[in-house]
């Protein structure tokens, strides 16, 4: 089954770049990827798993998580919330 996996990934130069090439071009299942060195964003589709994407990027060396979609216009962040401070007493 093809899957697109969103990554960030901790990429300061093309060296950076190329060295995620390199591990992705090796990995079994992956049909394409594209690399944004501006956004430290690595996307790749085809059939692999998420998680073996993720690991397979991270023996690079470099910072790896999973891209954080920005929620849409009218929603909370979570982390936002969980940042607001608790405890407010309403007086009525």
């Amino acid at each position: 089954m093809s899957q697109t996996v969103v990554l960030k990934v901790g990429m300061s130069c093309q060296g950076c770049v190329g060295a995620v090439k390199r591990v992705l071009g090796k990995m079994e299942g992956v049909e394409s990827y594209d690399i944004n060195l501006e956004e430290q964003k690595v996307t790749v589709q085809g059939n692999v798993e998420p998680e073996a994407v993720l690991q397979t990027v991270s023996k690079t060396g470099k910072k790896t998580s999973y891209w954080e979609e920005a929620p849409a216009k009218g929603e909370a962040k979570p982390a936002e919330e969980e940042s607001k401070p608790t405890g407010a007493v309403a007086i009525a």
